[in-house]
């Protein structure tokens, strides 16, 4: 029913009966965490044979290189042709690092503060200050990046194909001082839209005040599908080539959520000149990468269609928890216009909002029910949501059985605010 036509007597009914199932869910003493988007003990177990499939006359290279010495500064010949493939570029397009692209990023960003990109007149970090535009609800480890380092964050919102790019435009061409732009342009975190081609182009063609602006595209989930028929994204860096703005993207992915979590391989791309310029500023730091993960990575996948087929695989765990949360909101909530959400063919986030300034009540008293939510606010530059109503939903971790619990305890806690809400209006 449409809570907003009850009167207030028949909220107080609804309110009471939903009051005593909240108070079942409390009496059963859960813990239920869905703050992040983890992969489960039965995804990573796909990934188990990774961990025997190098043996010792493996450790030589297709150049004739030893795996187990210093060196490979971009990574391993054979990880940058099959990751060139995964990111659709070139392998003189490519870096590939340790396990971390939200190290990658951050280092990238580090650097440019010490002494610019490529093209920089100046570093980033001698200037008065820098801001960066950030699509809300968004990556809230991108977000605190940008806290950390002091680059002003300026928000951005989200269209059903992505940032609006409006907004985006008459940004970057008034303001020189904005550098930079996060995008997770597929299966977005965590509202799980993906970039339409048009938004794409736009982001390419764009002109912008800065000189050396830079998108940081993110693509986490570049094959992390839900359904037989994914979305397509377009390529970015030869619609950046063929506007003539070659040096503007900086490409990131990674199969922390594709084998191990904390074992990964991370990766780095964009143009050949942005490419050589980070390889030089790497070179400070390492004397190289994990070449024998990047190995077993290789070895493991053997080529791009070994991957595809790894991720049908993740897929069939993935898919019930999530159509368990579509089933379980559209139960509980499917006519009362209190909440909508997002419904995503891959990623690994569902997207709640409720009505204003309720999601934050919602979060607290879910967590007093037994199921730990992301704090509200997260997905959004310095944790503030301006109408307080986004939730980010994580199913990946649990079990079904434990995705379905925590959902029903969420609907509930959400008709409960709202109708204090409602109520008091």
């Amino acid at each position: 029913m449409d809570l907003g036509s009850l009167s207030a007597d028949e909220l107080e009914k609804l309110r009471w009966k939903l009051a005593r199932r909240y108070q079942d869910f409390q009496s059963r003493n859960l813990k239920l965490d869905m703050t992040r988007g983890k992969p489960c003990p039965e995804q990573l177990d796909l990934s188990l044979e990774m961990l025997e499939c190098v043996k010792a006359e493996h450790y030589s290279t297709l150049v004739g290189e030893d795996y187990r010495n210093y060196g490979g500064l971009d990574g391993i010949v054979e990880a940058k042709k099959l990751f060139s493939r995964y990111l659709d570029v070139r392998p003189d397009e490519i870096i590939i690092g340790g396990n971390s692209s939200l190290n990658m990023m951050h280092d990238t960003i580090m650097s440019a503060m010490v002494q610019g990109v490529v093209d920089s007149e100046v570093p980033w970090g001698k200037l008065p200050n820098i801001k960066f535009l950030c699509p809300s609800p968004g990556y809230d480890r991108h977000f605190s990046i940008c806290e950390y380092l002091q680059i002003e964050m300026i928000p951005v919102g989200m269209k059903e194909d992505g940032p609006d790019m409006d907004t985006v435009e008459k940004n970057v061409v008034e303001d020189e001082t904005i550098k930079g732009m996060w995008c997770v342009p597929k299966y977005s975190n965590p509202t799980g839209i993906t970039y339409s081609d048009e938004v794409v182009d736009r982001l390419a063609n764009m002109k912008t005040k800065a000189k050396d602006f830079r998108i940081f595209w993110d693509n986490s989930y570049a094959v992390h599908h839900l359904t037989d028929a994914p979305v397509q994204l377009k390529n970015i860096l030869p619609a950046c080539e063929q506007a003539e703005n070659s040096e503007r993207v900086f490409i990131f992915g990674s199969t922390s959520k594709i084998t191990f979590a904390g074992a990964g391989v991370a990766m780095l791309a964009g143009s050949k000149k942005n490419m050589e310029f980070r390889k030089k500023q790497i070179s400070f730091q390492t004397i190289g990468p994990d070449k024998l993960n990047q190995l077993r990575h290789v070895r493991f996948f053997r080529d791009l269609e070994g991957i595809k087929k790894h991720m049908k695989k993740h897929a069939a765990i993935l898919k019930p928890k999530f159509d368990a949360v579509q089933t379980i909101l559209e139960k509980e909530l499917g006519d009362n216009n209190i909440a909508k959400w997002s419904q995503t063919d891959g990623g690994y986030f569902v997207s709640l909002d409720t009505l204003d300034d309720c999601a934050k009540s919602v979060v607290e008293m879910a967590a007093e029910g037994g199921v730990k939510l992301t704090p509200a606010g997260a997905t959004f530059p310095y944790r503030r949501d301006p109408r307080n109503r986004n939730i980010r939903i994580a199913p990946s971790f649990p079990p079904v059985e434990d995705v379905v619990l925590a959902m029903e305890l969420l609907a509930i806690c959400i008709q409960l605010v709202s109708i204090d809400k409602l109520i008091s209006k």
